[in-house]
């Protein structure tokens, strides 16, 4: 049974990173947890982590509920940004 933590790290309401996050845990896997075979994911989850926390933060400042956009409302700030 999952904490009510990791099951937030995995709702991808609250989470906008899960798939970077898997990405980069199963390159851990893959090469023997060799960090340096691993650097372009760590990079790529990284980059997301602070677009989406620019996002909050900005949101937060105009008093935007929720803070973390949805999924849904995240695919189209995505596909604005191009």
């Amino acid at each position: 049974r999952m904490s009510r933590h990791a099951r937030q790290l995995r709702d991808r309401d609250i989470n906008p990173c899960v798939a970077e996050t898997d990405a980069s845990t199963k390159c851990m896997v893959d090469n023997n947890y060799k960090k340096d075979m691993c650097t372009a994911y760590f990079l790529k989850y990284k980059n997301c982590r602070k677009f989406w926390h620019d996002i909050m933060m900005q949101r937060k400042r105009n008093g935007v509920k929720p803070e973390m956009p949805s999924a849904e409302e995240r695919e189209k700030i995505l596909e604005s940004v191009g």
